[in-house]
């Protein structure tokens, strides 16, 4: 659906070269939700105004329904522009206008007949879940209504991406759900390919089929959004990670690790466990003292919600004799559950 093959964007100022994209390659499924993550200036609304062309790039190709936008004229991409709606996360509705003439608006540009847009507008409405607002203006709704008016904007001409850009920033936490919600509908309904930018991870993880992290105009790490939460490699990704989920281990017990389990003799493992699907239901912890001379001792452990998906998390400190956990460990690396030794530390005890 969504090609991106070496994008480059450099701005210039006073002689001054700053690369906000540095070779950038991507590829989108069509009909997944897609979220491009990162710290404020890492690059990801410029990346995501270059997939409508509001930026230029300095070099590379977008391709979209293997188009290439990057090589149309003004005229063929004004055209094109229609199968690629954005919403933003200050909704930018007219407020001289109704939530009815705000829908229409696209439409009208397009010089669709009135019969024709009363009907769509009322069906975006419907769609929306706001069929009772069309003669309300913008200051008379909240924030999750104003969105949800955008978004029926944005629909107005059957898009086929649909780009999100900080859709949700600005929205309190039931309007944000009820949002992301929606998105998650449109998706499943209508197939609509939507690509979301953000810097609050559990957005991602509530919607997104797959996830992008931009750090310094690079994509730096990729994967299903389920394999990033319970694998980050880079530094940055982890810190997204914790921000969402409580995988952080406690600072007193952090100090101590060390990448030696042979450091003195009373160090011993300590493991993050994770559990998601059949594997929840396994009795893991309790095999390990039954089988083995060892102790699972419980550090922290929550449940989580990713992708629709209950996962299970769990830092244990695994004691005993040598021998003894470390036959634990190899018991822990053959189950269906993900280990991750996170290193070596005498207990608290």
């Amino acid at each position: 659906m969504i090609q991106i093959k070496n994008l480059k964007k450099e701005y210039i100022t006073n002689d001054t070269s700053n690369l906000v994209l540095d070779n950038i390659n991507l590829e989108i499924n069509q009909g997944e939700i897609f979220g491009i993550i990162g710290h404020s200036g890492a690059g990801k609304s410029s990346l995501l105004r270059c997939l409508n062309l509001l930026e230029e790039p300095t070099d590379g190709s977008i391709y979209i329904a293997d188009e290439n936008i990057t090589k149309k004229n003004p005229s063929q991409l004004r055209a094109f522009r229609k199968k690629v709606a954005m919403i933003f996360q200050h909704f930018n509705l007219l407020s001289s206008r109704t939530v009815f003439e705000n829908i229409a608006l696209p439409l009208e540009i397009q010089g669709t007949s009135k019969t024709e847009i009363k009907k769509r507008v009322h069906e975006l409405l419907d769609l929306v879940e706001l069929p009772n607002k069309a003669n309300a203006y913008p200051n008379e709704l909240s924030g999750g209504q104003k969105q949800k008016v955008a978004i029926a904007r944005s629909l107005a001409l059957n898009p086929l991406v649909l780009l999100s850009d900080e859709a949700t920033s600005s929205l309190d936490p039931t309007s944000t759900k009820q949002i992301l919600a929606l998105l998650k509908r449109l998706n499943k309904e209508l197939g609509l390919t939507i690509v979301l930018i953000t810097h609050e991870m559990d957005v991602v993880r509530k919607i997104c089929d797959r996830v992008a992290i931009i750090d310094n105009g690079q994509i730096t790490e990729i994967g299903k959004t389920l394999d990033i939460f319970l694998n980050p490699q880079k530094t940055v990704t982890k810190s997204f990670v914790e921000s969402s989920i409580h995988t952080k281990v406690p600072d007193d017990i952090a100090s101590k690790l060390c990448d030696n389990p042979y450091s003195n003799e009373d160090t011993y493992p300590l493991v993050q466990l994770t559990f998601y699907g059949d594997k929840g239901k396994m009795p893991i912890i309790a095999e390990i003292s039954r089988q083995f001379n060892a102790s699972a001792s419980i550090i922290q452990a929550n449940i989580e919600t990713i992708q629709d998906q209950i996962v299970g998390i769990a830092i244990c400190h695994i004691t005993g004799e040598r021998q003894d956990w470390e036959d634990a460990l190899k018991f822990l690396s053959n189950q269906e559950v993900n280990l991750k030794v996170l290193g070596y530390a005498p207990t608290n005890d």
